[in-house]
């Protein structure tokens, strides 16, 4: 099958050897995305909240480049390294998604790139194949 490349400067650029995703027929698997602010590769001013919301953001801007949303989405993992901040990311997830939810892994970590408190990756399954 043929892999193509996803790239937006909607989103953060990659920091290290990896695309911000790569589809294979229907699926799309999205790197992870950290509260990366696109214009200027730093991470967002602000609280937890604001980083969080970023993260879904790079999220959504990867997804729609390849032409999918949120409702094409069927996979999300979260890294927090602190997983007091787990109810909040439900919060915040409520907004941009809507039942049916994807299936979500919330994992503690002991830290992630760049010093950032939040990171996700997932999978978008598309129908224009």
């Amino acid at each position: 099958m043929t892999r193509t490349v996803i790239h937006t400067d909607q989103a953060p650029q990659a920091i290290g050897t990896y695309s911000q995703a790569v589809r294979v027929g229907h699926t799309l698997y999205l790197s992870g995305q950290i509260p990366l602010d696109p214009a200027t590769m730093e991470l967002v001013e602000g609280g937890i909240e604001a980083r969080i919301r970023r993260v879904f953001d790079n999220l959504l801007a990867v997804t729609q480049a390849a032409g999918g949303s949120f409702q094409d989405l069927v996979k999300l993992q979260i890294f927090l390294t602190d997983l007091s901040h787990f109810p909040l990311v439900n919060q915040i997830m409520a907004e941009y998604f809507e039942q049916p939810y994807p299936a979500r892994a919330a994992i503690g970590v002991a830290a992630l790139p760049k010093g950032a408190d939040v990171e996700m990756d997932a999978i978008v399954v598309l129908d224009d194949g």
